[in-house]
């Protein structure tokens, strides 16, 4: 359990460094994104008879790293618009 919270949190943390630019994301979202990648890597890796869901291989790790980059693409551009991502500093109407 505890060497899939550590995979976990180094998949999240590579699929941000993979990813451009600044993600606007804490360390514990970092890891339950990376513990989502994980499950989607297992279970990918495990349908194409790699490995096991939990097992460790390499397959698995590259989906890991892929799906979690895309869901913090998607965690990304839905959060972008609470921001005010586009706007110059102090142009925004404050309500």
């Amino acid at each position: 359990m505890i060497g899939f919270i550590v995979f976990g949190l180094v998949v999240g943390a590579l699929a941000r460094l993979v990813l451009p630019g600044k993600q606007h994301l804490s360390l514990v979202a970092t890891l339950l994104i990376g513990l989502v990648g994980s499950v989607v890597g297992g279970v990918v890796a495990n349908a194409l008879g790699t490995g096991d869901i939990f097992e460790l291989n390499f397959l698995g790790a590259v989906v890991a790293i892929i799906a979690a980059a895309v869901l913090i693409l998607v965690i990304d551009r839905a959060s972008a618009g609470r921001r005010g991502v586009g706007t110059r500093r102090g142009t925004r109407r404050r309500i």
